[in-house]
C-alpha cells in the first residue's frame, strides 16, 4: 500500500518541519528521537499532540518528523502545522475542525529586522542630555 504514508510541511518563525504519518500505534519520533526525549517541556508536547487529539486519531498513526531551524517553541508550532496538513491529506473530513482550531493557518509572525541607527529592531541608543 503505497498511499499509506501521508506528508505535510509545517512552518513557524525560522523552523521547518517535514511530517510523515504512517498507520501505526501512535509513536511520535522527532529527528530520530522520541518526543519525550526531544522536548523537555510538557507544554510543547501538548502543542504537538493537539491535532491528533482534536481529530481523535491518537493511536491510529505513527508520526515521523524531521525539523530544523529556530528554537523549541517554533519547532513545536511547525510540527503542529505540518501534522495538521498531513492529517488533512489522510482524510479531508478533518478540515472543518482543524480550520476552526486554527491549526491550518501559518503563523505569519517573524523576527523584525534590525534598522540602522538603532541597537536592535526598535531599541534606540540610550539618550543623554549631556
Amino acid at each position: 500500500m503505497a498511499s499509506a504514508k501521508f506528508y505535510g510541511t509545517g512552518r513557524r518563525k525560522k523552523s521547518i518541519a517535514r511530517v510523515y504519518l504512517v498507520p501505526g500505534t501512535g509513536k511520535i519520533t522527532i529527528n530520530k528521537r522520541d518526543i519525550d526525549e526531544y522536548f523537555g517541556l510538557e507544554t510543547l508536547k501538548v502543542i504537538v499532540r493537539q491535532p491528533l487529539a482534536l481529530t481523535e486519531t491518537e493511536g491510529k498513526f505513527d508520526v515521523i518528523v524531521n525539523v530544523h531551524g529556530g528554537g523549541y517553541t517554533g519547532q513545536a508550532g511547525a510540527i503542529r502545522h505540518g501534522l495538521s496538513r498531513a492529517l488533512l491529506e489522510a482524510d479531508k473530513d478533518y478540515r472543518p475542525a482543524l480550520k476552526a482550531a486554527g491549526f491550518l493557518t501559518r503563523d505569519p509572525r517573524m523576527k523584525e529586522r534590525k534598522k540602522y541607527g538603532l541597537k536592535a529592531a526598535r531599541r534606540a541608543p540610550q539618550f543623554s542630555k549631556r
